[in-house]
């Protein structure tokens, strides 16, 4: 014997029906959070704001790879003298 039922209902009938918790407040208060930060960030994607933050520290950090593998490379070509030219 098999026994079929359908029912019609929206979720929001389903949920009362099952006693389960609306959800629907909490969903748009993150929503809202979550555009609001999504906002602040998209200010910090601007080209010159990019611009700013990372080339000075690639541009330091390139300085500072050159100058160690020289400071390697005149020390080992100097027989472990660490004198700069």
């Amino acid at each position: 014997m098999k026994i079929t039922v359908d029912v019609d209902c929206t979720p929001e009938e389903a949920r009362t029906f099952l006693g389960l918790p609306d959800v629907k407040p909490m969903q748009d208060a993150m929503l809202q959070e979550i555009q609001s930060r999504m906002m602040q960030n998209l200010q910090a994607m601007e080209p010159e704001a990019l611009y700013r933050t990372w080339l000075p520290a690639s541009v330091q950090g390139f300085e500072q790879m050159q100058k160690f593998f020289w400071s390697q490379l005149n020390r080992s070509a100097g027989g472990g003298s660490t004198s700069d030219k």
